[in-house]
């Protein structure tokens, strides 16, 4: 784990409070709210460009824990989410969507490096990445309309064609490079020249996309600062309540160590920048739903990084890959 990946919560952070600086000091909201789509779209190619679709193969050999943490990611994820933003933010239906999106996705990213940290199961860490990312393509749309209710008030189509803007087509580019580059040079100079320079990329316009989103939406943020601090709630039940259960369901199914790891950590962790550029794409005219998700990184990276401790492999484990 690099240095900035370690200093993702701070820089993230920053990024947001140096777009308010700028956003009271300058007009320049109507400029940078420009910047926001691209940026995260850019950031997603990035993203997908490291994904190894050839890990998927890890799947069959450790049908336990794969359907335990699809049944935690894509049924009781989901529920939770429903039930925290009816019960916490009744009140405040631009925090539920946003609550709704964040936790509805599961990382596709950053929880490998927790998962490492924690000497987890890192083949199978890998190997779940592009299942996680297909379910949550096809459901992220299902999840907003039937659990968002009518605080979601956006048309099905529109939501499908946002997922397939801001997901489908990176996803493809994505991909794409990554074959393209694999054929013409070989499979080493493709991991060494594409996967480091990407991944090196995703952090710093991920901060650009947050420090224009909140240059641009530097009133809604002034606006309803006291109402974003409601989320911390249900976020703190969700990130305490949910690695307490996928360690208990993986002690109960007397999974091995490292794989109980996995399990926590692909549980845990959230996708925050692919929720944020739904949210975007999704509901233009409503910067609260997309604002609110800048809160879920602020939290989930010390809660990742103190549960990565928490649950670590005391010994080594061989199993590792």
């Amino acid at each position: 784990m690099s240095r900035w990946e370690r200093l993702q919560s701070v820089l993230v952070a920053a990024a947001a409070g140096g777009g308010l600086a700028v956003g009271v000091a300058w007009p320049v909201g109507a400029v940078l709210e420009h910047l926001v789509l691209p940026a995260l779209l850019l950031m997603l190619v990035c993203v997908f460009a490291r994904l190894d679709a050839a890990q998927v193969g890890a799947v069959r050999r450790a049908g336990a824990v794969v359907t335990t943490s699809l049944v935690l990611n894509f049924v009781w994820t989901p529920l939770l989410a429903w039930a925290l933003g009816s019960g916490l933010l009744g009140d405040a239906p631009d925090l539920r969507i946003g609550l709704l999106l964040l936790l509805v996705t599961p990382c596709t990213d950053w929880y490998l490096v927790f998962t490492s940290l924690a000497r987890g199961h890192l083949g199978l860490a890998a190997a779940l990445l592009p299942v996680n990312l297909v379910l949550q393509l096809v459901l992220l749309p299902v999840y907003v309309v039937l659990l968002g209710g009518p605080a979601a008030m956006v048309d099905a189509g529109t939501l499908v064609e946002a997922v397939l803007v801001v997901l489908v087509v990176p996803l493809a580019l994505g991909l794409g490079l990554r074959w393209g580059t694999g054929r013409w040079r070989g499979p080493a100079w493709r991991d060494r020249v594409l996967d480091g320079p990407a991944g090196a990329l995703v952090l710093p316009l991920l901060c650009v996309a947050v420090f224009a989103m909140f240059a641009w939406q530097v009133r809604t943020v002034v606006e309803h600062g006291s109402a974003l601090l409601a989320l911390l709630i249900p976020l703190l039940v969700f990130f305490v309540v949910t690695p307490l259960l996928a360690v208990g369901t993986g002690r109960a199914l007397r999974l091995p160590a490292d794989q109980r790891v996995t399990l926590t950590m692909t549980t845990t962790a959230r996708n925050s920048p692919i929720a944020l550029a739904v949210a975007v794409a999704a509901f233009p005219d409503r910067p609260l739903i997309a604002v609110a998700l800048v809160v879920g990184p602020l939290l989930e990276l010390p809660v990742l990084a103190l549960l990565s401790q928490v649950v670590r492999v005391r010994e080594p484990a061989g199993s590792t890959g």
